[in-house]
């Protein structure tokens, strides 16, 4: 394909080489005139392992060239990969001012071409900037139609400094958030040949994808120096407990606990929170990463009363009370905190759980419940076909087995609000709460 590559810094360069070195046809467009000689000669703009052997092997093939005219690389290709950078403001804002000069740029070019044309955006982008600014400025200068005279795309990069060339080539996935079908068949036409899932989605579906990449990166790294921290103030080696830690595939290193729900709970995790904080606070080693964990667990469970709160509705009945599927453990459990709330504010709540026998309940979990919940008998109800048809909200904490059984009981006028975010609970009103 003929693809011009607008940027030619670190992703902009090594994306075009890459894409020559498949076989495409490649422009790469930059006002810098250094770069451009640089690139003339095959030679890298930038430091990047293997990236000038690379580029002096396209370059000479005759599959890629550079210029500085924008107009004439989009009236000569298909596809346009901005590459510009959006680097961040004081306020954390991104400045798109070098975004914005290529989108205009390309837009004044859309409008003499009848060719469709996909405006590809590789550049990080906030999830709405495409809608909100992207769009009406192709628009406005083209004087076309996004998604019907022109295509768009966000395609996010994971390329990391000094591996760049091997992140292209084997990425964990593609992902492709078009405008619209048309796009989105011609972009995975353009990574065929590399060997990863493609994820079609919306755009701002895939903006997000990067943001929750990076953040989680981020994350990680500042996990394991809190953890170190730690370990260092006590003597212990931090090297060899988290060595340790990585090697747990089933839950520390995998999906577990990655899929967006309810507020966590029972008798470990908060727990154990809880133990950890004492322990560095008493040694004054500063943890703030840490220490935001059970606000924001706390957080997440005022965000489902206030949803609740917005519905109008006093009658409620809660799908669930133990703390996950599977056991009778109330301890902690997000929904029992959930529903001392609502009963404090006065609302009327029905409460069924299949997997909850008052009767059985022993220990500290009897203990738990009977000082938090004094009155859970006249709550609970072991007729979920009854507590379904006569509650006007259902508020699923855990899923009832099989969940057909739920569904076969909701009428249109019911609201659902699934904590869990795993049900479509067509015909009534779902309300996500992730």
């Amino acid at each position: 394909m003929k693809i011009s590559v607008f940027g030619l810094g670190y992703v902009g360069c090594v994306s075009a080489a890459c894409l020559a070195d498949m076989g495409h046809e490649i422009i790469g467009v930059d006002v810098n005139p250094q770069k451009l000689d640089r690139v003339r000669r095959g030679e890298s703009p930038i430091t990047e392992p293997g990236l000038d052997a690379l580029l002096k092997q396209v370059v000479e093939a005759g599959r890629l060239q550079v210029t500085d005219d924008a107009a004439a690389a989009v009236l000569a290709t298909d596809v346009s990969l901005i590459c510009v950078g959006t680097p961040s403001r004081l306020n954390g804002s991104l400045d798109t001012h070098f975004l914005d000069r290529v989108i205009e740029q390309i837009g004044g070019a859309l409008a003499y071409t009848d060719r469709f044309h996909v405006v590809t955006i590789r550049s990080t982008l906030l999830p709405g900037v495409v809608d909100d600014r992207i769009i009406p400025m192709l628009e406005n200068a083209s004087g076309k139609k996004a998604g019907v005279d022109f295509g768009l795309c966000i395609n996010p990069e994971f390329l990391r400094e000094s591996s760049a060339i091997a992140d292209f080539r084997n990425p964990p996935f593609t992902v492709i958030g078009a405008l619209d079908d048309r796009s989105a068949e011609i972009m995975e036409q353009v990574y065929s040949g590399i060997p990863a899932p493609v994820y079609k989605i919306a755009p701002a579906a895939a903006s997000m994808v990067k943001y929750a990449s990076n953040a989680f990166h981020a994350l990680k790294v500042a996990f394991a120096n809190e953890i170190g921290a730690i370990c260092n103030n006590l003597g212990i080696d931090s090297q060899t407990v988290m060595h340790i830690f990585k090697q747990d595939r089933q839950l520390n290193i995998s999906e577990a606990y990655l899929t967006p729900g309810f507020a966590f709970g029972g008798s470990c995790l908060p727990k154990d929170v809880r133990a950890l904080l004492y322990t560095a606070k008493h040694r004054d080693v500063g943890t703030p990463l840490l220490s935001a964990i059970l606000p924001s667990n706390d957080l997440h469970i005022q965000r489902a009363v206030e949803r609740i709160i917005a519905i109008g509705q006093r009658n409620v009945a809660l799908i669930g009370l133990s703390f996950k599927s599977g056991t009778d453990d109330l301890r902690e459990s997000p929904m029992v905190r959930l529903a001392e709330t609502l009963i404090g504010k006065g609302y009327r709540l029905t409460i069924y759980d299949e997997e909850v026998s008052l009767s059985n309940l022993m220990g500290r979990n009897q203990e738990y419940i009977q000082r938090v919940l004094p009155h859970i008998h006249e709550l609970m109800n072991n007729d979920l076909e009854s507590v379904a048809r006569k509650n006007p909200v259902l508020i699923v904490g855990k899923q009832p087995k099989p969940p057909e059984r739920l569904k076969a009981c909701l009428s249109p006028e019911q609201i659902v609000l699934d904590l869990t975010g795993n049900g479509v609970w067509s015909p009534a009103e779902t309300i996500k709460i992730v």
